[in-house]
């Protein structure tokens, strides 16, 4: 890689994360932490607004932005690819918002990039969840975004039938079905529940905050995922 490409990339990961750490950089980067010291230093001294320091990570302070950007051949056919991999398993409405802003990058890529990428010969089997799931998990990621409790009646895989409140934290597809991830206020503690075995569902009014030990970073920790 180019070094021009390097300091390209690090302002790009940099500014899509919280906080960056030299160590993460240098893995993706391949190259060695040295290396990402210099190409920070050199970054800053250009008037790239990089705040952090060597041992603690870096963040891209608010309101830099750079022009808009041009995708590659292969980055172009990527996005189509994950596009037409995601769209049977999302829920109807954040498919057609992906296939819409899919249509939008398309439009705006040079002819010989769009045609590539249009004939990419890559596609998902037809299928995923049925419309029950699809239509819960709609309203469950919803739920995620606007920070509600919610009640469940929930069927388990030893056909026990719970009531639950929980805080929905981040749903999860595994290769077959969807997962709701949240703390379970009955549990006390971090539950996974299939979303085809959710039998009632309802958004509650009661908003959340996050609390030390039950947010989506803690459960992330507690399941080693970064």
């Amino acid at each position: 890689m180019r070094r021009a490409d390097r300091l390209f990339q690090i302002v790009q990961l940099v500014r899509g994360r919280r906080l960056t750490t030299a160590d993460f950089l240098a893995a993706r980067l391949e190259v060695s932490v040295r290396t990402v010291y210099r190409d920070i230093a050199d970054l800053q001294a250009q008037g790239v607004p990089l705040d952090g320091a060597a041992g603690v990570g870096y963040r891209m302070r608010a309101g830099f932005d750079l022009p808009p950007l041009m995708f590659t051949r292969e980055e172009a056919q990527a996005l189509v690819a994950a596009v037409r991999l995601a769209q049977p398993r999302l829920d109807h409405a954040l498919a057609r918002q992906a296939e819409g802003a899919l249509a939008k990058i398309i439009a705006v890529l040079p002819s010989d990039v769009r045609t590539a990428a249009e004939s990419l010969a890559l596609f998902a089997v037809v299928g995923g969840p049925d419309e029950a799931t699809r239509r819960r998990l709609a309203v469950l990621r919803e739920a995620v975004e606007s920070r509600r409790l919610l009640w469940l009646r929930y069927r388990d895989l030893k056909d026990d039938l719970s009531e639950r409140r929980v805080r929905p934290l981040g749903c999860y597809f595994w290769d077959a079905v969807w997962t709701l991830a949240g703390w379970c206020e009955l549990r006390q503690d971090f539950r996974s529940f299939r979303v085809d075995r959710i039998e009632g569902l309802e958004v509650l009014d009661e908003r959340f905050r996050d609390e030390p030990g039950k947010t989506l970073a803690d459960l992330q920790r507690a399941v080693g995922v970064r």
